[in-house]
């Protein structure tokens, strides 16, 4: 199980609280496939004949898909996009009610047949949550264990019943009612189950629904199952022992131990008096829950099982796990037999029909034979073996070369995924990353735009990145990471606003080329595009005639949104318009990571928001800057550096002071500059911050002169370039490309602490 710091439940956390982060999760492909691997399957069986049934898939790519299924095919109907990290389990319970838990801590329910929008969000855990349990003639019944070491059983009817607010409710009273981003979030009632299985009703201003917990873990929690009629419980995990309790009081049982490992995988028969368990001891295990002990013991993986199905009369269970392998065994007379292998560790199985489905850590997913209705029949092929009672006697036998065979060497049906990423690297440039997926392709990306801007296929990715080198140097304003088997791009504030480029260097058409463009304000502009238009058309406000949006208040306003000390970017006074650069495809939308005053993270494809959102739901520090072009303050955007004569050189003395310019200010500026006061009878007076270079005070003072953030010059100048004399500027002694930035010549020539230094003289023949 990964351990990400992803946006998850921090109620417990004592450290303050940093300012809300913004991500967005870029898509290289099709939508309708998994870039990372599979943890979960689900079924849902047509209750008509002849009807489609469906399966369902939880990703560590943070989504679930609906897969109709055919006989020769499976068709993606639909991506339930709401997760903000890892989908570790997934089981339907009442018919049509999809229940999921995540890495992100929470719950989530779903509607099937829906459209992929999350009807709730649970929360309660403190940390990862890892499995769940139904009960599957008591549709209201779910439990779910994870990482904290808690266990939590929920009755759905209550958790998800809508009551009203009262008007002395706070906000945080909603945490286990939230709806999705911009809806109410209504509180729920306290129900608790008990022992007579009967629902007491009574309400509270203070709480939301609060499940049941079932406390006596001491450590992580990997595998729950539970009967039909929820009556009973079990529960495993790093404690090697398994757990049995009464989900309608919380209370414990039984312990049982035996194994020797952690607990990944357990079952319950249709009475509750059988238990399998798989574990990381690499040996399956059946308990009798009424004798209290382990009744059988089946060495038949060479690895940890990490998961286990059962035929509806519980006569045999398949397994799959660490190593690569599905077996199935017949627990009565103990014979087992290898029905198939792939490249992969087998993460679930779900049984369907005279089939298998075999999720993996790969993103695709196979459906095998498996003779689900009468097994014995692949027993009668051969290759069958007795498993052993120890786990050392079955890697004895692997080691002695009577490894069996498959039974089935490809499978029946096959619902590919893509390649995830497993290598990136963020270029000089910071608008570009280089990957490289689990096929060995590597990719250029334009983060900017969210697209893949060169494919190189299978090449040597150090190679590729020494080739793309460029000497340049512009802050690290975002970040980066590939948990989700897909670039994750990460906004923080302030430093997100650090990184600024001239318009001319971004190729912009019809924006003065010396405009600073702040890549994050573009950025978040060309991601809140779809929202802001949509919020437009919803609030009744009208596009001006050039296409850019009105003033935010229309938006913001309706939240009350309260904002600290910000700057007023003045390069981009009422620009609205999304330049190519920053335009961001409809066709495979990123999605936005997020979370506002309220709720908590949510996730959403931008072509999907639906411009009600606000502060309860975005940063506000996002909305300030879209809606209000407000900046926070930020540090580091000037440079300051000295300009002197070269030793030696009889060229006049400048300006004995110290100068300061924006970081990204070309050589080529300085050197108009030069030439400018050499050639000019008089020193410029000072400009304003959209001016020039000017000269430090009278005697040597400094007073940090500025060179303007658009370089220009006073008007009615001719062009220096075409003036004499010809100047040079070096730095180490070394002559400096034109087209440097002053961040470049600090970062690459100077490499000191101090305060840069630059020389001039003029070029011979000038």
């Amino acid at each position: 199980m990964h351990r990400v710091g992803s946006a998850g439940n921090t109620t417990n956390s004592v450290r303050p609280r940093k300012e809300k982060r913004l991500t967005y999760v870029l898509n290289d492909a099709d939508d309708t496939k998994h870039c990372a691997g599979v943890n979960c399957l689900a079924l849902l069986k047509s209750s008509v004949t002849n009807g489609c049934d469906y399966l369902f898939t939880g990703s560590r790519d943070g989504t679930l898909k609906r897969w109709a299924l055919a006989e020769d095919r499976a068709t993606c109907s639909s991506t339930f996009e709401s997760h903000v990290d890892w989908v570790n389990d997934a089981i339907i319970t009442g018919g049509n009610t999809l229940v999921s838990c995540s890495s992100d801590t929470t719950l989530k329910t779903w509607n099937c047949l829906s459209d992929g929008t999350c009807s709730r969000t649970l929360r309660q855990h403190s940390d990862y949550v890892t499995c769940l349990a139904a009960a599957q003639k008591n549709s209201n019944i779910i439990a779910s264990g994870g990482l904290g070491g808690e266990v939590f059983v929920w009755d759905l009817e209550a958790a998800l019943a809508p009551t009203s607010k009262t008007s002395d409710a706070t906000d945080d009273d909603c945490s286990n009612g939230i709806n999705g981003p911009g809806n109410a979030l209504p509180i729920t009632s306290i129900r608790t189950i008990s022992s007579s299985n009967n629902i007491s009703l009574h309400t509270t201003q203070s709480h939301g629904y609060v499940p049941i917990a079932a406390k006596g873990h001491k450590e992580s929690v990997y595998a729950l199952g539970m009967n039909d009629s929820g009556t009973l419980l079990v529960s495993g995990g790093t404690e090697k022992v398994v757990r049995v309790w009464d989900p309608r009081t919380g209370s414990k049982t039984i312990k049982l131990r035996g194994h020797t490992d952690n607990i990944r995988a357990l079952l319950l028969d249709s009475t509750g008096r059988l238990c399998l368990s798989g574990s990381s001891d690499s040996m399956i295990r059946l308990w009798d829950l009424g004798q209290q002990r382990c009744v059988h013991s089946y060495a038949v993986h060479t690895d940890s099982v990490w998961a286990l199905a059962s035929t509806s009369t519980f006569s045999h269970v398949y397994s799959g796990g660490r190593d690569f392998s599905v077996y199935l065994t017949d627990l009565a007379t103990r014979e087992s037999i290898l029905l198939c292998t792939k490249e992969y560790p087998i993460s679930q199985l779900a049984l369907h029909d005279d089939g298998i489905w075999v999720a993996t850590t790969d993103s695709s997913i196979n459906k095998w034979p498996a003779e689900g209705r009468n097994p014995q029949e692949l027993f009668q092929r051969g290759g069958s073996f007795l498993a052993g009672n120890l786990s050392f006697s079955r890697a004895r036998a692997s080691l002695e070369g009577s490894t069996p065979v498959p039974v089935y060497k490809e499978p029946s049906l096959t619902i590919p995924g893509t390649p995830g990423i497993v290598q990136h690297e963020i270029l000089n440039n910071r608008r570009h990353v280089l990957t490289k997926d689990t096929t060995g392709s590597v990719k250029l990306w334009e983060i900017t735009r969210g697209t893949v801007v060169e494919d190189y296929g299978e090449v040597s990715f150090e190679e590729k990145k020494e080739e793309l080198f460029e000497m340049v140097s512009i802050p690290a304003w975002f970040t980066v990471d590939a948990k989700l088997g897909s670039l994750s791009v990460h906004l923080d504030t302030p430093q997100c606003f650090s990184a600024e480029m001239y318009s001319a260097d971004l190729n912009i058409v019809g924006k003065p080329e010396d405009d600073k463009v702040n890549l994050a304000r573009e950025t978040l502009k060309g991601l809140l595009a779809h929202w802001l238009t949509k919020g437009r058309q919803r609030f009744g406000s009208h596009a001006s005639s050039n296409g850019e949006v009105p003033s935010g208040k229309d938006i913001s306003a309706r939240g009350g949104l309260t904002l600290s000390r910000v700057e007023v970017d003045g390069n981009a006074e009422n620009d609205s318009a999304v330049y190519l650069p920053f335009e961001f495809s409809t066709t495979s939308p990123p999605s936005i990571i997020t979370e506002g005053s309220q709720g908590g993270p949510w996730r959403k494809k931008i072509t999907c928001l639906d411009g009600t959102e606000d502060e309860k739901d975005f940063p506000w520090w996002c909305l300030d800057c879209v809606l209000n072009n407000r900046l926070p303050p930020r540090e580091n955007t000037k440079c300051s550096f000295y300009l002197h004569p070269c030793e030696g050189s009889t060229v006049q003395i400048l300006t004995q002071g110290k100068l300061s310019a924006p970081r990204i200010l070309r050589i080529h500026k300085v050197i108009n500059y030069v030439v400018e006061k050499m050639v000019l009878d008089k020193p410029l007076d000072s400009l304003n911050s959209d001016g020039t270079l000017a000269p430090g005070q009278p005697g040597g003072q400094s007073q940090h002169p500025s060179v303007g953030g658009d370089g220009s010059f006073r008007s009615g100048l001719k062009p220096w370039q075409k003036l004499k004399p010809s100047i040079e500027i070096l730095c180490n002694n070394q002559v400096l490309s034109p087209d440097m930035s002053l961040a470049t010549v600090r970062t690459y020539i100077w490499k000191k602490q101090e305060d840069l230094v630059l020389n001039y003289r003029v070029v011979q023949g000038g």
